[in-house]
């Protein structure tokens, strides 16, 4: 019986979505197989927030002002680990190549990778989060606005990322170039982000505000980054 279930859903699953699992899977095993993504990213968070009371000096009161800020810059510049190697790696080997010309629409091709590559190298920040939180006095009742402000921005992040890797996959050294081109896109992020992440019980910004409009900017990207990375793709493939 459970052989037959298995194969009735086997039959039944989308031609579209087949391929998409399957690529998933692909970019996970690359993904823990290469390292660094998740793991790098987790260490360089660890040593922004083991400098911050060096550079800021030991005032408690200070360090939890500015947790919300240093912590979403940490994660930003932490969300740029790898992204220049999201469709590079595809470009060199060919690989890119069979995606233009298969069946499955590109945009969707893109927005598993960027899942992906948000499983490994977001959603570790997003874990680890509240004890670093905690390393820099954040106040207990803050850390878990922290934490639903990192779940819900780090993937606009990804996606928005995933445009400037899509523009800089022909070039050897674009790493650079891409945080040039994708850093000012991540500002309105940045911001609510930061605002949604410090609002405690009892402040004079509510929490609900800045985080609602931070889910729709992520909305957005998830329906405008990977349209906008494909139209890159294709046109850099003509």
């Amino acid at each position: 019986m459970t052989s037959g279930g298995g194969a009735r859903a086997k039959m039944t699953e989308s031609p579209i979505m087949a391929p998409l699992r399957a690529l998933f899977i692909r970019e996970l095993k690359i993904g823990q197989r290469i390292g660094g993504g998740g793991p790098l990213g987790v260490v360089f968070f660890l040593i922004l927030v083991t400098l911050t009371p060096i550079a800021v000096g030991p005032d408690l009161a200070l360090l939890a002002k500015i947790a919300p800020a240093m912590l979403w810059i940490g994660a930003l510049l932490a969300c740029l680990l790898g992204l220049d190697r999201l469709f590079q790696a595809d470009f060199e080997d060919g690989s890119l190549d069979l995606f233009l010309l298969s069946g499955t629409p590109l945009e969707l091709i893109v927005l598993t990778k960027c899942l992906a590559h948000w499983a490994l190298t977001g959603l570790p920040l997003v874990a680890a989060a509240p004890f670093f939180g905690l390393m820099l006095a954040l106040p207990a009742n803050e850390l878990g606005s922290l934490t639903l402000s990192l779940l819900a921005g780090t993937p606009a992040l990804t996606l928005i990322g995933a445009i400037g890797a899509a523009l800089t996959v022909s070039l050897r050294r674009g790493g650079l170039l891409l945080s040039v081109l994708i850093l000012p896109l991540c500002v309105p992020v940045l911001i609510f982000g930061t605002a949604a992440a410090g609002a405690a019980p009892g402040s004079m910004i509510p929490f609900a505000t800045p985080f609602l409009i931070e889910c729709a900017l992520t909305l957005f990207a998830l329906v405008g980054a990977p349209i906008a990375a494909a139209a890159a793709l294709r046109q850099m493939s003509e």
